[in-house]
């Protein structure tokens, strides 16, 4: 099993789309930096902050400029996670490697386990990296203008709940690669991610507008796919600060105005759970 890991692993940073992915992360955070920099430099009153109608209007742009960055991340997050599973086992039994590690000793629970770790192990590790780099290229270029109050502990707790996007992602593309072809998988999962992210604008509209019928499509579809639930979470947990009147979670449409609950980290958690086992007991059955 741990050898299936570690050639995962190698496989997919030998891959184009892991390069490719690489160069448009660079280019990203560079464009991110930029925009930071030049939004704080080019602010009323030199990027100072005086009067109460400045702190929330600061507040305010400071907290959707990192929601704006902090969204696209788990935009690219999620592209790679789904690229990278959907072919996992698929992939293997198009050009038939397959076969070679069928006839070895190994278990085919060991064998998805494997390729499971290898990509959780990668894509948490890129989505640390990504996560801690906004934070970072946020506190480094962004001026007074840009400051926001973020304790060590929100961060922890963010980072936390942050990562478990890639955990649920991998584990649904791996399910449907043990079922479908690389094409047909990538589709769906890149499907059902839009309509959760969808489900989760028109919950926040649903909240704005207090309509119970939109709220409640959204946490259908948070039970369905949890992946923007996860995604409101950690904005919650980022932004909130207890001893601060102003809610900074409150800041607009790339970050959230309802709070998931604790349950529903758990949630996401047990989801991906099932969702690996399933996928554990669906390439059982499957003859290759």
């Amino acid at each position: 099993m741990w050898t299936i890991s570690k050639l995962t692993f190698k496989e997919i940073i030998s891959k184009r789309i892991f390069l490719i992915t690489i160069i448009m992360t660079v280019i990203f955070l560079a464009l991110y930096g930029t925009a930071i920099y030049f939004a704080g430099k080019d602010t009323p009153g030199g990027g100072s902050v005086q009067g109460t109608e400045h702190i929330i209007l600061q507040k305010f742009v400071a907290s959707q400029f990192l929601g704006i960055g902090l969204y696209f991340s788990s935009f690219i997050v999620a592209l790679l996670a789904i690229l990278s599973s959907v072919s996992a086992i698929s992939g293997e039994i198009s050009n038939h490697q397959i076969d070679t590690w069928l006839m070895r000793p190994i278990s085919r629970t060991q064998y998805v386990l494997g390729k499971f770790i290898g990509l959780a192990f990668l894509l948490m590790a890129y989505t640390v990296f990504l996560f801690l780099s906004i934070i970072l290229l946020h506190k480094s270029f962004g001026s007074e203008w840009m400051s926001l109050d973020i304790k060590p502990i929100q961060l922890f707790k963010a980072v936390s709940v942050f990562v478990i996007q890639p955990f649920v992602l991998i584990s649904f593309g791996l399910l449907l690669s043990t079922r479908m072809t690389t094409l047909n998988a990538g589709i769906i999962s890149i499907i059902i991610y839009g309509s959760a992210f969808i489900g989760g604008f028109i919950e926040q509209f649903g909240v704005i507008a207090e309509k119970a019928s939109l709220v409640n499509i959204g946490i259908i579809m948070s039970l369905v796919f949890p992946i923007d639930s996860i995604y409101r979470k950690m904005t919650i947990l980022l932004f909130d600060s207890s001893d601060n009147p102003l809610s900074l979670a409150q800041g607009g449409m790339f970050t959230s105005i309802s709070s998931p609950s604790n349950m529903m980290v758990w949630y996401a958690l047990f989801y991906g759970l099932i969702i690996l086992l399933i996928a554990i007991y669906s390439f059982k059955k499957r003859d290759v």
